[in-house]
């Protein structure tokens, strides 16, 4: 018997989501990735195309912000800053019509993925002038990973203290031995 080489499988490419779709129709430029574990359409996004794309979004009734965030990939990998976009007011709609049946009250979701270098100093747009609810959000991100969020009106730490050292979410961090605070009395 002569044994045939087996090829490995080629990963299925996603399939574009509606939102894929509609930005591409508009000539957006995105990456496509893997729907999350509830079927939400992920789209990747240059920092540099971020405002743009948010605005264009909004525009197409995606008008709440749900959720801003970052995690890191872990050490020499990427860091990544996420946005969980929904079209609230469609589903407030919807659900005022008493037309609260599971297909007609989907509510219209997306989220963006923007992938960071660790080297330097990471740094993308910020939404606030957008949704001010990114705010906090993003301060936080900073607070805990040192993604700057350039353009933002209150660029500082959100939870450390200010002349804390480092971003302790980071995968990387090291956990200084004695942290002293000066003005605590």
């Amino acid at each position: 018997m002569s044994e045939t080489p087996s090829t490995p499988p080629v990963p299925a490419c996603p399939e574009p989501g509606p939102v894929s779709r509609w930005l591409n129709q508009q000539g957006f430029e995105h990456q496509l990735l893997d729907p999350d574990h509830l079927g939400v359409e992920v789209i990747g996004v240059e920092s540099m195309f971020l405002q743009v794309i948010v605005s264009a979004l909004k525009a197409d009734g995606f008008d709440y912000l749900q959720c801003q965030g970052g995690y890191d990939e872990g050490p020499g990998q990427q860091l990544v800053c996420f946005y969980h976009l929904v079209a609230m007011a469609e589903m407030v709609a919807k659900m005022g019509e008493g037309d609260s049946s599971s297909t007609a009250a989907k509510v219209r979701e997306v989220r963006l993925k923007v992938f960071l270098s660790r080297e330097d100093t990471p740094s993308l747009p910020s939404i606030y002038g957008l949704f001010r609810g990114a705010d906090w959000q993003e301060r936080e991100t900073f607070d805990m990973f040192g993604i700057n969020f350039e353009g933002h009106p209150h660029p500082k730490r959100l939870l450390m203290p200010e002349d804390w050292k480092g971003w302790p979410l980071r995968k990387d961090y090291v956990q200084p031995d004695f942290y002293e605070m000066q003005d605590a009395y």
